[in-house]
């Protein structure tokens, strides 16, 4: 639920109603800068539980876990796992994000012991649980409409207020300082009963620092490991408490690149204003695609079509900083957009793509070049127009990325000492010699070289 273009007509409407609550100063407790020690040369994959399965429930979903392991899925996102409001219900089965219970299941999914049993299964396998938590809105029959009206923002006729064109749902009111104290308390219950590890927050952006400073470090006071990522990009999130945000600002200019009308050292210009207005520390979380782009803008398949898709793929899973993404189905790969409000499963059976992703997924797992404080430089291999080249450092751990963003075929050089020698092409599985003589790279072709300074180069 992005539609960021309207971002700005936002706050005048939204916090502009008061609330009946008594303001009272609550200080808030120090937000630590460090991220939890397992997400730093981790991975996230999507899981769109409704869609994954035809049966579409938890324990269905439970099925593809060893497969998913196999991959080198090292955290599984769950989008809202909560009950979906009936009255204002778009589509047979409405959206995922127009929330009618905060600590329930849906029952389409399951109930709460499939979810714990699901949890549990996940952490057996050594891997990690977020689940996609929606603070900005309830949906249109949420109990607090009734319960706690003044939970909510009014319209200009003292009704729950909606946003958009979003009328399945109803805005919360966040100077309500009892409203919350109760989201926080809700947020609690599923890392506290659940296990869960982590939260995607939607519209995150939406949602004032001040809460986010209160709420956080509570939530990591039950659990300092968590990890929280913002669907949104605004700065104030990252010194409010997130550990990632959405980089729509470098996925726009990858769309842009892949279409031919940006070349690919416009790519820079992205990186160095994410490097000036966001703390060194901030992880921005890189993909080709993600429930919201899939649904309304088909991506990956459209905006990086077939060969078009590698390189871009291969620019999340390496790039500086970065905590990459893989949606459902990817690895099939998923051609076509999923409904937002009915049923239409993922057909599983190709995976096409699972050995791209897993040789990924495992190169980042085992190198520390990866991690996302390891050092990234560019370097020149090519034409910059439609070669972008790269080498991450760490711990005496080197990766060479060369990435031909165009369709058409590129001569390649690489004249840096360093990184001449004979490292491991990790897509062809052997090594081979880096001579500083011109070679041709294919159209949206990709390389990655990994180097072992244990035994010369």
């Amino acid at each position: 639920m992005k539609k960021l273009i309207l971002l700005l007509l936002l706050p005048a409407f939204l916090f502009s109603c008061k609330s009946k609550t008594p303001k009272t100063e609550i200080p808030a407790i120090p937000v630590s800068a460090g991220h939890p020690g397992w997400i730093t040369q981790g991975n996230i994959y999507e899981v769109n539980t409704r869609q994954y399965t035809p049966q579409g429930t938890f324990t269905a979903f439970a099925a593809h876990l060893d497969r998913l392991k196999e991959m080198g899925v090292q955290t599984v996102w769950f989008m809202p796992i909560n009950p979906i409001s009936k009255k204002d219900r778009k589509g047979p089965l409405g959206s995922y994000y127009a929330v009618s219970d905060y600590t329930g299941i849906n029952p389409e999914y399951g109930n709460m012991d499939d979810w714990k049993q699901l949890v549990k299964t996940i952490h057996d396998k050594g891997m990690k649980v977020l689940i996609d938590w929606v603070p900005n809105h309830t949906g249109a029959d949420h109990p607090w409409l009734i319960s706690h009206p003044d939970f909510f923002v009014k319209d200009s006729t003292g009704k729950a207020a909606t946003m958009f064109d979003w009328t399945d749902t109803r805005v919360l009111d966040y100077k309500n300082n009892e409203m919350q104290d109760s989201m926080i308390a809700a947020m609690k219950f599923w890392i506290t009963q659940t296990g869960i590890d982590g939260y995607r927050v939607d519209v995150a952006w939406n949602v004032p620092a001040e809460f986010w400073k209160k709420c956080i470090p509570q939530l990591k006071a039950a659990n300092k490991d968590l990890f929280f990522l913002a669907e949104g990009d605004k700065p104030y999130l990252l010194t409010s408490g997130f550990d990632a945000y959405y980089p729509w600002d470098m996925f726009h200019m990858m769309v842009s690149v892949a279409a031919g009308t940006r070349p690919a050292f416009a790519l820079d210009s992205v990186k160095a204003k994410y490097d000036s207005i966001y703390p060194k520390e901030a992880i921005p979380l890189y993909f080709t695609s993600n429930h919201d782009e899939n649904s309304w803008n088909k991506s990956d398949y459209k905006t990086f079509p077939g060969p078009v898709h590698a390189p871009f793929a291969v620019f999340t899973q390496t790039m500086g900083g970065t905590v990459p993404l893989v949606y459902s189905g990817q690895e099939e790969p998923l051609l076509r957009p999923l409904p937002f409000f009915k049923k239409d499963s993922i057909r599983f059976g190709k995976f096409e793509r699972a050995k791209f992703y897993k040789t990924l997924l495992e190169l980042r797992s085992r190198n520390e070049a990866l991690s996302v404080d390891a050092s990234f430089r560019k370097i020149a291999a090519g034409d910059t127009k439609a070669v972008y080249a790269f080498v991450r450092e760490k711990a005496g751990k080197k990766i060479l990325v060369i990435l031909n963003l165009s369709k058409k075929e590129q001569t390649i050089k690489i004249t840096d000492k360093d990184l001449l020698g004979n490292p491991y092409n990790v897509f062809m599985g052997n090594k081979e010699a880096v001579a500083d003589q011109e070679w041709k790279l294919e159209p949206w072709g990709y390389v990655v070289y990994e180097y072992d300074t244990t035994a010369g180069k």
